[in-house]
């Protein structure tokens, strides 16, 4: 579970947090808007209204495996009735529900639930609120989207950034004048391995073994200080090549360099900001 986020909607902050890749919204921080000392009344009686709990129980049928609808049949069955009361850490127990986080704490505490959810209830709160709220929260996600696309764009120009001058040192050190047999492909190839050997351990074609249903390569799959790194080794190797060092040497120096700029620059500030 991550680290809450906040928006701020019509002069309220509603935070957010992340679970398992979905979006959950503060149900506290919305009943706020219309009684700011009532929060925990105003979300029971929400809860107690029979719509509310077939909603709740439809959102889990569909995404809850583990959701238990004996229990779901018994609250609905009872909803409407005047001595009827239902709490979010009650219908989470007694359900298994995942729809509803209930998180305990002064600071970062309350309840939480699925933006489908969370609209839900901001629509019976306000649909001005409501509206305003979808705004803030699609307003949040472009940004985080086009944060990712940058850093994702600059992860692989950053490995590709050296790539010239590496394939230029190979081709004036390692390729053959007069090729007959093998293929300049498979000369790139050898290198590229060499690499990711020095960084990763594992050639491409280990990597494909170990991960067969993953696409791409293991490239795909590096992370910002794997891909600083690599564009690094290329130059480095590009000049150990003019050098005329032995594949093997080249092997042990490039790994050597690899382990201390990797330890080097883990948690490094410049490239948080990427991630």
């Amino acid at each position: 579970m991550q680290k809450n986020k906040k928006i701020e909607v019509k002069g309220m902050e509603i935070s957010l947090l992340q679970k398992n890749n979905d979006n959950y919204i503060s149900l506290t921080d919305i009943a706020r808007y219309k009684d700011v000392e009532r929060t925990d009344y105003i979300l029971q009686n929400w809860m107690r209204n029979r719509d509310t709990i077939e909603f709740l129980g439809l959102w889990e049928k569909i995404n809850n495996s583990n959701f238990k609808p004996i229990e779901f049949d018994g609250f609905k069955t009872q909803s409407g009735l005047n001595s009827f009361s239902l709490t979010p850490k009650r219908w989470i127990e007694s359900t298994n529900a995942i729809g509803l986080i209930s998180k305990s704490g002064r600071y970062g505490g309350g309840t939480f639930a699925h933006k489908d959810i969370a609209f839900e209830f901001a629509s019976w709160i306000s649909p001005e609120f409501k509206l305003y709220l979808i705004k803030e929260f699609q307003r949040l996600k472009e940004i985080e989207n086009q944060k990712s696309s940058l850093s994702w764009d600059v992860k692989r120009e950053l490995a590709r950034i050296n790539y010239k001058i590496h394939t230029d040192a190979i081709k004036q050190k390692l390729i053959p004048l007069k090729i007959d047999q093998i293929p300049d492909k498979f000369v790139y190839a050898s290198e590229g391995d060499l690499l990711n050997k020095a960084l990763f351990n594992l050639t491409a074609k280990e990597w494909r073994e170990q991960n067969p249903e993953k696409e791409g390569n293991i490239r795909d799959y590096s992370t910002i200080e794997q891909l600083v790194v690599l564009s690094n080794l290329e130059s480095l190797n590009a000049e150990l090549i003019k050098q005329g060092i032995e594949p093997e040497q080249r092997l042990l120096k490039l790994n050597k360099i690899a382990i201390d700029q990797i330890k080097s620059i883990l948690g490094h500030p410049a490239l948080e900001k990427l991630k």
